[in-house]
């Protein structure tokens, strides 16, 4: 894979699908049908799949596909793959709260290598680098040419006074209860895989997830905030979280700055 290719493909068509979701965002109404598994979907989802999806495998017609919004492609598997969520924090999305990003991220050999999360509607984009390094690019967004990027890095964190990031839409009393062991300076709610963000940013110290996730839910996430530092375990053993699982379904999990003690599930 030519990383520079790479890099410049999912920039694009992140910053592309984000336009066309803010489109819809912004209009005065639209439409919000229910998946067979009870999750909603939009309009935005399915436009900003289709461009994306099109766009990934006209670059790189010989590398496996998988996206959320098309099923077929969750029964395939391959060593190497990119992985797409076009619109992860849909119920952010609907209502209307800001907190949604395009993810597309690629994996090799189970360990996300690459990623780009874009927050359309926070105006923020993060992605690692053709090193593999992570950035977030400032300023005003044009697909063809990238602007000022700066290093981002994870936080030194003192375990007397953590910063922890919860799901916004998600969040429960398991979760509550795990985050309790801690000693907290204070806690943040985001949506989608800007929680990953935060951590890689040094702007949040541990991210727990008691919850159902994809792995489209979490690879690009994952790719920044490897690429600033950080780190992402199961939560049942601290175990690596790898990628290409049947199903692409997540276990539990836990993204954090090293250096925070974690404590045992």
């Amino acid at each position: 894979m030519n990383y520079e290719d790479l890099l410049g493909a999912m920039r694009r068509l992140a910053i592309e699908a984000g336009e066309k979701i803010m489109e819809i965002y912004d209009a005065d109404d639209f439409e919000v049908r229910a998946k067979s598994d009870e999750s909603p979907v939009t309009e935005a989802d399915e436009a900003a799949d289709a461009l994306i999806s099109a766009g990934l495998r006209e670059a790189f017609p010989d590398v496996l596909v998988v996206t959320e919004e098309q099923a077929e492609s969750h029964t395939h598997n391959a060593s190497e793959f990119l992985i797409v969520d076009p619109l992860d924090g849909t119920k952010e999305f609907i209502k209307r709260r800001g907190d949604f990003t395009v993810n597309i991220a690629y994996v090799v050999d189970g360990e996300p290598v690459r990623g780009v999360v874009y927050a359309p509607a926070r105006g923020r984009m993060f992605y690692t680098d053709e090193e593999g390094a992570s950035v977030e690019e400032d300023g005003e967004l044009h697909p063809d040419t990238p602007g000022h990027c700066r290093p981002i890095r994870v936080s030194d964190p003192d375990n007397d006074a953590l910063m922890v990031v919860a799901s916004k839409s998600h969040r429960d009393e398991a979760t509550d209860a795990y985050i309790s062991k801690y000693a907290t300076k204070d806690m943040k709610s985001a949506g989608s895989s800007l929680k990953f963000c935060l951590v890689a940013t040094g702007e949040a110290d541990l991210y727990p997830r008691l919850g159902r996730t994809m792995e489209w839910d979490t690879a690009a996430g994952h790719a920044v905030l490897k690429g600033a530092g950080g780190k992402v375990v199961r939560f049942d053993d601290h175990t690596p979280l790898t990628y290409g699982k049947p199903g692409y379904e997540n276990p539990f999990f836990i993204a954090y700055a090293p250096g925070v003690d974690l404590k045992p599930a």
